[in-house]
């Protein structure tokens, strides 16, 4: 639990504060910093290319460097960024940060991907995987509560210093942490730390069922997800809703979050990780479809649905490519996961945008997240119905 739970915070730190905490607190440094809306845009696309850029460089040279340095190396990076955020007036300052932090985030993720399938017990793997990503959401909640609590009282500067004070703490935490983990003596097999080259990797990705799944999942969710965020205020202000409406639907999708991460990981270890991608991917398009059916009176269902399935999917995910192959290589499909996840997302807001200029309206965005929600639940099916006889066929050729 100490490990999860030191993961968890770093997930915290490293997501909830170095990628989202600057889209919470625009609004309020805006009264100091000339942020206008192409500068955000400019934001938008560069942290995307830079974590796809991490993930990609994670994927491709990680299993070189140990993940215990390379999560103490982006937490400490991390860290001393926020605090200097504390400090800045120049907006292009502030854009350098945050192009750096959002890089930090994606090799922090990663390597924490590979430290808990090395040294987590592989009936608690996904558990351990599914709640230390739910961190994210816990970064949601402390975003809002910074905002609330903190920015009234001593200004939105003093945000930025209690999270790189928390990531000092965490930092600190982790370490520990980690040379407990390396005095344990339990032998590992070669296979546990088997990387893969370049070549192999991708060769991997596209020839090889796991592997291939996991990817095209990342970016399908990653085509739904992250229009779904981006236009869903705007929607909303297009259906001349209340804009509180959108505040109740973040509020929710982060509370379900925080639970859904323990909660779907424990499913996925006791039942597999078809059944819980059944499950969450099922919630999602649910709520999708209400949401879709009727915007009004299931917004906060669609929040919930959204929560359900975006923070613990990661955790899911690696949990069930790390049953087919080692930690390392783990870490490098997950790496390339987060790739194909950015690129969906990109494709997704393009797609979304001109939809919008043709047609004037978002409604026609909402049902495709929505046709490729319920196409998330199909691939669940298929794996939840392929995934014994695909274990039971790898196990009878071990004991041969």
């Amino acid at each position: 639990m100490r490990m999860t739970t030191t993961f968890g915070v770093n997930q915290v730190i490293s997501h909830g504060f170095g990628v989202f905490l600057f889209a919470a607190m625009v609004p309020l440094m805006q009264e100091s910093i000339a942020i206008s809306h192409w500068y955000l845009a400019t934001i938008g696309a560069l942290t995307q290319l830079s974590y796809l850029g991490g993930a990609m460089l994670l994927g491709l040279i990680g299993h070189r460097i140990d993940s215990g340095k390379l999560v103490l190396i982006t937490g400490s990076l991390t860290s001393v960024l926020l605090f200097i955020m504390a400090t800045l007036d120049d907006p292009m300052l502030v854009l350098l940060l945050l192009t750096c932090m959002a890089a930090c985030a994606a090799i922090s993720w990663g390597a924490i991907v590979e430290l808990i399938t090395r040294y987590a017990r592989p009936a608690q793997c996904s558990t351990c995987l599914s709640t230390a990503s739910s961190g994210t959401a816990w970064g949601y909640g402390l975003n809002g509560l910074l905002i609330l609590l903190v920015v009234p009282l001593l200004g939105w500067r003093s945000s930025w210093v209690l999270a790189g004070m928390l990531g000092a703490v965490t930092v600190i935490l982790t370490f520990f942490l980690l040379k407990s983990l390396k005095r344990r003596t339990a032998t590992q097999s070669a296979d546990t730390t088997t990387a893969l080259s370049a070549k192999q990797l991708f060769s991997v990705i596209l020839r090889e069922r796991a592997a291939f799944f996991a990817c095209l999942i990342c970016f399908m969710v990653g085509f739904a997800t992250m229009p779904f965020s981006t236009w869903l205020n705007t929607y909303l202000a297009e259906l001349m809703l209340p804009s509180a409406l959108g505040g109740y639907t973040w509020t929710m999708s982060g509370v379900t979050g925080m639970a859904a991460g323990f909660l779907s990981g424990k499913l996925a270890d006791s039942k597999g990780h078809g059944v819980a991608l059944l499950i969450v991917f099922g919630g999602f398009a649910l709520s999708q479809l209400a949401f879709v059916y009727d915007p009004a009176s299931f917004a906060v269902l669609a929040g919930f649905g959204y929560g359900l399935m975006y923070f613990p999917m990661w955790g899911i995910i690696a949990g069930w490519v790390n049953q087919h192959y080692s930690s390392t290589a783990t870490m490098q499909i997950n790496g390339i996961g987060m790739v194909t996840f950015g690129f969906g997302g990109a494709l997704g807001n393009f797609l979304s945008g001109f939809i919008r200029d043709i047609s004037g309206s978002l409604e026609g965005v909402y049902w495709i997240i929505t046709i490729d929600a319920m196409l998330l639940v199909v691939i669940a099916i298929y794996i939840y119905l392929t995934e014994g006889r695909v274990d039971h066929s790898v196990t009878a050729a071990d004991s041969c």
